[in-house]
């Protein structure tokens, strides 16, 4: 089946917006409903979409590849970095407590730290290196590798956008 151009951008949305909701792509697309939203889906996007054991919508791994758009990540205008990204804890946790993109990195221990003394989140040293990892997929957060490898965000705080997907 072939996409129009508004269905690819509707599929580009659900790769980016997701997880998400019925809601939050009938106010994006302009819909009248929730159940207008599940009638478009099933009749125009069954092959590309999916529900999550939490019922939230997803694309499949070749919609993403159809479309040219990165799961959880809202490019920016000038293509230098993302202008709006969804993760889940200790991701969103690291984007509030890293440095800036202007200040020195710093190291997995001290993010760690960061979170701990900056945040109410517990969280372990795999767990924050995992998220890290997670952020540079998305072009979030730069690395530096000196003696160890150290961390900083890419793009000024400011101008991403970081929604929590948990």
């Amino acid at each position: 089946m072939t996409l129009s151009d508004e269905d690819r951008d509707r599929l580009a949305d659900i790769v980016k917006l997701q997880p998400t909701k019925n809601g939050e792509l009938q106010e994006r697309w302009g819909l009248d409903s929730g159940s207008e939203v599940h009638q478009y889906l099933e009749g125009t996007l069954k092959e590309h979409y999916f529900r999550d054991e939490q019922s939230l919508i997803r694309a499949t791994p070749e919609a993403a590849t159809l479309v040219d758009a990165a799961p959880g990540i809202e490019p920016g205008e000038d293509g230098a970095g993302p202008a709006g990204i969804r993760v889940e804890s200790p991701a969103y946790e690291l984007c509030e407590t890293l440095p800036d993109h202007d200040e020195p990195h710093i190291s997995v221990v001290a993010a760690l730290q960061a979170i701990r003394s900056e945040t109410d989140l517990e969280t372990d040293v795999d767990a924050v290196r995992d998220a890290l990892a997670s952020l540079r997929k998305k072009d979030a957060v730069e690395m530096e590798r000196e003696v160890v490898p150290t961390f900083r965000m890419a793009v000024p705080r400011a101008e991403l956008t970081v929604e929590r997907q948990d």
